[in-house]
Order: structure tokens, then C-alpha cells, then sequence
């Protein structure tokens, strides 16, 4: 039990001190942005996303608020202009290509582009300790293809800048490949999600493939899947592994066009998506997203953070 309560203790350490970095504003020299730096955050409307978009204006920047239902994003819009922040609302599905479309001609006719793109838009069924898969492909498609088509889509309309433009996903520890807890079965198929250099779009979409195979027809308990949250781990799984590739893909942009790419695991949030079961504040649960999208500097890509530091996949 020891072993258990140290690390209670160090990660309530931690937010203690994340909370106070909080409070310390960014220099002049350290602040690449402004109030023209645009950042859009998918499912905007509550929760973490909502907070993320609170954080960045706050920071000074013009943040397009999504949401898939425009009653809500507007009200949410609404509460954070009230208090002066330059926060805007559009309508966009991750699942509908109709919707993405929509939203990037509408980016692209009112700002010329955007600077930061959080993908915070997902799904989570998993409260308490039931474990099912019958949503398993809502998950994929939501939390994986979903994502996947947004950052497909904003990356052409991304501006070219010297701090290079930002992509945070939002993710969970609950999808890390190699983590003591939670990871996949076959050391073969670790090995080759592992490996940066060969990892492909196609090995990706394998995986996640098979998986929604074998929860159609029962083979999933034998198939070396996480055993806690499977369907929500192999989604965000999958999309750990994507933020690599991508990342691999734009090492190469040339200077003053770079995207740099990364995920983030915001914990155990009290939100509607834990059921309220959570031990973090979403404060404390936006902050590394927040952190990531202005970080000043060179920025890293293809990490994977949490706490404001570089864990491993």
C-alpha cells in the first residue's frame, strides 16, 4: 500500500505546484502569441474543453469554441465573452466530413487559418468499474477517426510563423503502449506500434481494425486487449500512436512553416465524462494543454505529457 500512497502524495505534490505556475504570468519575451494568434478546441462546450478555451483567452488569445450541439456552444461561448474574453462559437462534428468542411472554409474566410488546434472532442461510457466493449466502435470512430479527420483538415490551414504551429491532443495515460498497467498483450505488436521509424497509418488502422473485429464476434477477452476501460484505452491508444507518426511526418516542414504535435493525459478529471468521479479540478486537467499550446521556444513533437512532463508511450 505504501508504494501507492507515496504516489498520491507525489502527483498531489505536483498539482500543488502546477497551481502555483499557474498564478506566474508569461513574460514579454517568453509570450510568441497574441490576440490575432488563433487556437480552435473541439468539444469546447464543457468540461475540460470548455476550461482550455477559459485558459487561453485568458492568456490573451482568440479561441473558436466547437461543439457538436450549437445551442450549448453558443450559451458556453456566451459565459466566457461575458467576462471579456474574446471566445468565438462554431458549429463542427468530428464524425461528419460535411461538418469539418463547413467549419474549415468557414476558418479560412474569417481568419486565413489558425495557430493552435486542441483535439479535445471524444467520448467516454466507462464510470465506475464495469468494463464492456459495446461501444467499442463509437469509440474508435469518435476518439481516433474523428481526430484523425480534423487534424487531416487543419493542417493545410495552419499559418506559417517562427513559433511554428501547435496540435495537443487530448488523450490518457489509460493508452500508453508500454505502461506497467493497461497495455496490450502481444510484446509483437507493442514492439511495432513502438518502433517510430516503421510506424505506419496502416499498422494503426490495423490494430484498431482487428480490435472492433473481435468485439463483434466475443474473441476480444482472448485477444491480449487493456483489460480496464478497453474500448476508451484502444481508442486513445491509437491515438498516441498517431501524434508520433504525424509528428515523424512534419519533422521535415521547413523552418518557419513547422507544426509540432503532441498529446497530453489530463488525469482523472472531475467532469460529466468521469461521472463526476474524478480526484483532479478540470483546472489542473486543462493546464498541461494549455502549457502545451503556448509553450515558448522550440517547442518538442511527438511527446506524450502529463503534469506538465514528458512521460513515456
Amino acid at each position: 500500500m505504501g508504494g501507492k500512497k507515496d504516489a498520491k502524495e507525489r502527483r498531489e505534490k505536483r498539482l500543488q505546484e502546477i497551481s502555483l505556475l499557474r498564478t506566474i504570468p508569461y513574460s514579454e519575451h517568453q509570450r510568441w502569441w497574441s490576440s490575432e494568434t488563433i487556437a480552435v478546441v473541439t468539444g469546447g462546450n464543457r468540461g475540460i474543453g470548455f476550461e482550455i478555451t477559459r485558459q487561453l483567452a485568458a492568456h490573451g488569445l482568440t479561441v473558436i469554441l466547437t461543439s457538436r450541439d450549437s445551442i450549448v456552444g453558443l450559451e458556453a461561448a456566451k459565459v466566457l465573452q461575458e467576462v471579456g474574453l474574446k471566445v468565438f462559437f462554431h458549429q463542427l462534428d468530428i464524425l461528419d466530413t460535411s461538418s469539418i468542411k463547413a467549419f474549415m472554409e468557414w476558418v479560412r474566410e474569417t481568419y486565413s487559418g489558425l495557430d493552435i488546434l486542441v483535439n479535445n472532442a471524444g467520448i467516454n461510457f466507462n464510470v465506475g468499474l464495469e468494463n464492456s466493449v459495446e461501444f467499442a466502435e463509437q469509440f474508435i470512430n469518435t476518439n481516433y477517426f474523428g481526430t484523425k479527420s480534423m487534424i487531416e483538415a487543419m493542417i493545410p490551414l495552419m499559418k506559417p510563423s517562427t513559433s511554428g504551429a501547435r496540435i495537443v491532443n487530448v488523450s490518457s495515460r489509460l493508452g500508453r503502449l508500454n505502461g506497467r498497467r493497461n497495455r496490450i498483450g502481444s510484446v509483437n505488436l507493442r514492439k511495432q506500434l513502438s518502433d517510430m521509424d516503421a510506424l505506419t497509418e496502416e499498422l494503426i488502422e490495423n490494430t484498431v481494425t482487428t480490435f472492433m473485429e473481435q468485439t463483434k464476434d466475443g474473441s476480444w477477452t482472448s485477444g491480449g486487449w487493456p483489460q480496464t476501460f478497453t474500448d476508451y484505452s484502444v481508442s486513445k491508444l491509437a491515438i498516441n500512436c498517431y501524434t508520433r507518426l504525424m509528428a515523424r511526418k512534419l519533422s521535415d516542414w521547413p523552418e518557419g512553416h513547422k507544426i509540432y504535435i503532441n498529446c497530453y493525459c489530463p488525469g482523472w478529471v472531475k467532469t460529466a465524462l468521469t461521472g463526476w468521479a474524478g480526484n483532479i479540478s478540470v483546472e489542473d486537467g486543462a493546464d498541461t494543454g494549455v502549457w502545451l499550446a503556448l509553450l515558448p521556444g522550440p517547442p518538442t513533437s511527438g511527446k506524450f505529457f502529463a503534469e506538465r512532463r514528458e512521460i513515456n508511450f
